[in-house]
């Protein structure tokens, strides 16, 4: 065996495989704090195994989806406030996969960066550990890329990855008809879309990060432009299972105007009262700020809405009441028309 030329190691090449075995030991009680009944591994092992049955189905049908969370993640770097992302990262996947009728069951996610940071990594998987206790799903695994050179100071990216189950033949949509009334679920904020517009915004108004919120005088505008977004997975799930739920939309990027088509057949469309709630003062704020029109805020943020379902008309009252019992503020945007498209009265102003 030849002696080697030099003694370089990977950790001088930028990859510490040391803190990577850290950050593992660290997640593990908050992934923990996520399972449920299915889960049959912890983290560590080269893949994760879940049991349907043990999980209640007997004839199941899988849904997955996945989603990140945008440039979102420029403020919460360059605030350092990054543990609120977690929850936005479970909440786009989840929320989405709810629309389907599937109930989340696992989550696994990808946390990119050019140089790991224990404490920060920590910090956003300990969030995603929460946005899974919220949704009632177990983390069961993930990677954690170090990557020098793709990723500059202290940036990364997240990716997450959900997968839930329904019992054949109960997904949705379905049944949606003309007449169906449309309830919308109060958002938490600008949830996890629209943030490039956001920061050229904040930009164009000269506020940085750390100025006093302009409409919430107790936080600074960079914590509240990072309030995480809403879960919606158990209150949907209880009204779905209470019956009179035809479908479901997760208002995300495309606003009211280009999600609401996904859950309607065709032929059929939305009839809204832009009047039904009172436009936070968050997206008002924004609206000045770039002298934006409606239609430009329908399609591009959830404007105070953050899932809309479309549910049975002599139904629809107790489905309020069942939401509102959850902790969801309801609002009753409109119904659904014959015709294709949205049509919407009143303003948001």
């Amino acid at each position: 065996m030849s002696t080697p030329k030099n003694g370089i190691t990977y950790a001088q090449a930028g990859v510490d495989i040391d803190a990577g075995n850290a950050l593992v030991d660290r997640i593990k009680p908050a992934a923990k704090r996520t399972m449920r009944p299915g889960t049959m591994s912890g983290l560590g092992g080269f893949g994760a195994l879940f049991d349907l049955k043990a999980a209640g189905y007997t004839d199941p049908i899988l849904v997955a989806a996945t989603d990140g969370v945008g440039t979102k993640l420029r403020i919460a770097i360059d605030t350092g406030h990054v543990g609120g992302v977690g929850i936005d990262l479970v909440a786009m996947c989840v929320n989405d996969l709810v629309c389907q009728g599937a109930e989340p069951l696992f989550f696994l996610d990808y946390f990119a960066t050019g140089k790991l940071e224990t404490d920060v990594a920590a910090q956003v998987i300990e969030g995603i550990a929460e946005g899974c206790v919220q949704a009632g799903c177990a983390l069961i695994g993930g990677e954690t890329a170090e990557m020098p050179g793709m990723y500059e100071g202290g940036d990364f990216d997240l990716a997450g990855f959900a997968v839930g189950a329904m019992e054949r033949g109960q997904d949705l949509p379905a049944g949606v008809v003309a007449g169906d009334v449309l309830l919308g679920l109060a958002a938490d904020g600008v949830h996890s879309n629209g943030y490039s517009l956001v920061r050229k915004l904040v930009e164009l108004s000269g506020l940085g990060w750390d100025a006093p919120c302009p409409w919430d005088d107790s936080l600074t505008l960079g914590a509240a432009l990072l309030t995480p977004t809403r879960l919606y997975v158990r209150p949907a799930l209880s009204a779905v299972r209470a019956g009179g739920v035809h479908a479901l939309a997760h208002i995300t990027g495309g606003g009211l105007t280009e999600n609401l088509p996904r859950m309607l057949p065709e032929g059929l469309g939305a009839e809204i009262d832009l009047g039904a709630w009172d436009l936070p003062p968050v997206f008002r704020w924004l609206m000045v700020q770039g002298g934006m029109a409606e239609a430009e805020m329908l399609k591009t943020f959830n404007c105070g809405v953050g899932m809309v379902l479309s549910v049975a008309a002599e139904q629809a009252d107790a489905v309020a009441d069942l939401l509102g019992a959850q902790g969801e503020t309801v609002y009753r945007l409109g119904h659904v028309r014959d015709g294709q498209g949205g049509r919407y009265s009143g303003s948001l102003a």
